[in-house]
């Protein structure tokens, strides 16, 4: 009987199986969407599968350590490295790319720096004399702008607790100030998106109120308005609905479970006047320093920026200035933008010190450069050519345990750190990754300060173009300095 029943049950799921294929058959050679499915089908659907799962083939298997985009697994294992204290040293050679063009090549001293004669770099304080409480940064790298949103309540998490350990500040990002930004008690950026997401009234304006409850938070250091990113430069922030949670919608404002999409600019700045009124008026407000995040497309920007300084006056200027190149990341971006608009931040930095320089107002302005700066060598050339600060998301995000899986605006992180699925944020533990994220930080400011000693410096902060060459299509190198010579000082 038991024999029968397993026969009927088998024939039963065979003339299923059976069914399904003839109508997926059916299906496909009858809709006119997809021509591969029409003239192929059932086969077809093979196509589909393959190039779903190529990115994640091409990851492990196919490209070689030097190859994957936007980071290369070398990258990426060198970052997992700091994070877990494994150091930073190889053997057998590197396989830096060193002979292709835009490789870089740090001067190195016939008479390094020894032990007893380096120092620590000396602490670069923002907004000094322009504004009631200004802000003492001490850590080269810091973490940049990731909101409670586009990020996991864990991630937060875990990088207040791992910024305050580290001595590095942390920005908000432009969803808005989170009791998770709070936990650590690290140093922070309010960070005022285009949408004004947790200093904005019922009607999306700027609150004065609310940007005096957030400056009352002792940790809240300074506020940064935002003009763009340098993954999505005209764009305005995007959080699908679907990551759009109760706790979310309350700290932004905004309803649950609907897309969350920022205007494209601020609709009150319309112009570098705006701009400055509203950096005075943030700062009169709130009492600490007010900056100024953008992506840049060329030098018309900062160049308005320092005429419009220079006839207003120092106390109309900015107290920092956060750079993002055009290489710079999102949860999501267009890819029209993010693969094509605004200048790499190779180009975008000197340019911009260079401007600084030039009118006398670099000390004034404080210059943080972000997009894709997650290895010391490139927060070292970064200083040489004119950064005062390094701010990183990617590299933290690594540090985080992210594999590079592409699937951060899906809600489906398999590390936990994009998405607010509680079955996968299960996989970040935060007390873990805290001490991964203070890690990387310090040992990225470790590094840094090693190259700055094998260039026979006291410490990272006296790095200068001179200390670095740029690889040309000749094979040869040009000495950064050669490249973007010093503008010659104000008269």
């Amino acid at each position: 009987m038991l024999d029968v029943l397993l026969v009927g049950l088998g024939v039963l799921l065979a003339l299923t199986f059976a069914g399904a294929l003839i109508a997926l058959y059916v299906q496909d050679v009858t809709q006119e969407k997809h021509a591969v499915l029409r003239n192929f089908p059932l086969v077809g659907h093979l196509r589909y599968l393959f190039e779903s799962l190529g990115e994640y083939f091409r990851q492990y298997f196919f490209l070689g350590d030097r190859e994957e985009m936007p980071f290369d697994r070398a990258t990426r294992s060198w970052v997992y490295r700091m994070a877990k204290n494994e150091g930073g040293i190889i053997g057998f050679g590197s396989t830096y790319p060193m002979h292709q063009p835009g490789a870089l090549v740090f001067v190195n001293a016939p008479f390094p720096i020894l032990e007893e004669e380096q120092q620590e770099p000396p602490v670069v304080v923002i907004g000094e004399g322009y504004c009631e409480t200004p802000f003492v940064g001490k850590s080269l790298v810091n973490i940049s702008a990731m909101s409670f949103g586009a990020i996991s309540k864990p991630a937060v998490r875990a990088l207040s607790r791992g910024a305050a350990a580290a001595g590095c500040w942390l920005d908000t990002g432009e969803g808005g100030l989170s009791p998770h930004h709070l936990e650590g008690g690290c140093d922070i950026i309010f960070q005022v998106g285009t949408a004004k997401y947790g200093v904005r009234d019922e009607s999306g304006q700027l609150s004065d109120e609310k940007l005096r409850q957030a400056a009352a938070h002792e940790t809240v250091r300074a506020f940064e308005i935002k003009l763009s990113q340098g993954a999505k430069p005209g764009k305005g922030g995007v959080l699908l609905g679907n990551k759009v949670t109760p706790e979310i919608a309350r700290i932004r404002g905004i309803a649950e479970g609907r897309d969350s999409m920022s205007p494209n600019r601020h609709p009150e700045i319309a112009n570098i006047d705006a701009l400055l009124d509203m950096v005075e008026h943030v700062r009169a407000v709130t009492g600490k320093p007010v900056g100024v995040k953008t992506a840049i497309g060329g030098p018309r920007f900062i160049n308005e920026l320092t005429e419009a300084v220079t006839r207003r006056g120092l106390q109309a200027a900015p107290d920092f200035l956060t750079l993002d190149g055009g290489e710079g990341g999102s949860g999501a971006a267009p890819q029209a933008l993010a693969d094509h608009m605004a200048m790499s931040i190779d180009e975008a930095l000197p340019l911009v010190a260079d401007a600084l320089l030039a009118s006398g107002l670099k000390q004034r302005i404080r210059l943080v450069a972000a997009g894709q700066l997650v290895t010391p060598a490139r927060v070292a050339w970064a200083l040489s050519s004119g950064a005062d600060f390094v701010n990183t998301a990617r590299g933290f995000m690594f540090s985080l345990g992210c594999i590079q899986a592409l699937r951060c605006h899906t809600n489906t992180c398999p590390t936990g750190i994009t998405t607010h699925d509680p079955r996968l944020q299960r996989g970040l533990v935060v007390e873990d990754k805290a001490a991964r994220v203070a890690s990387y930080c310090r040992n990225m400011n470790k590094e840094v300060a090693m190259i700055a000693h094998s260039c026979g410096l006291r410490h990272a902060r006296e790095l200068r173009r001179e200390h670095v060459r740029i690889v040309q299509a000749s094979g040869q190198s040009i000495a950064l300095d050669t490249l973007y010579p010093y503008p010659a000082p104000p008269s």
